[in-house]
């Protein structure tokens, strides 16, 4: 079992920046691969990134690469994104995910076992 929870959402302009944290707990520890989706009104839900249980692998998407990072701190138990030039469109509720796995990238939705409440992050023109 993972309890995920999301925080650092907010408000900012294009061009800023936002980093995004999520803070998991695993009863009994286990060893998880993480992502981050998002979700706008009317939208279907996407991917965002992805990274291994190591942090050695990360996965993104053409719409954020080069402007977002995901980086995680597991003696924290901790996972962040980190989101620059930060555009209107990149508006949703953003979620963490966990998969139960010691190896691997992942970035369909189905393949991920629990989810955060999610973070509203709002960029404004």
């Amino acid at each position: 079992q993972v309890q995920l929870v999301e925080s650092g959402g907010g408000l900012v302009q294009a061009g800023g920046s936002l980093r995004l944290s999520c803070a998991a707990s695993a009863r009994p520890v286990s060893a998880y691969a993480m992502g981050w989706f998002r979700q706008a009104p009317g939208k279907e839900r996407e991917f965002v990134a992805a990274i291994s249980w190591s942090g050695g692998n990360t996965y993104y998407p053409d719409s954020v690469k080069g402007r977002f990072t995901c980086s995680r701190d597991n003696a924290k138990n901790t996972v962040y994104l980190q989101m620059n030039s930060l555009k209107p469109e990149d508006t949703a509720v953003y979620y963490c995910a966990a998969k139960i796995t010691f190896y691997g990238v992942y970035k369909e939705e189905h393949e991920y076992d629990y989810w955060g409440q999610g973070t509203q992050v709002t960029v404004s023109s």
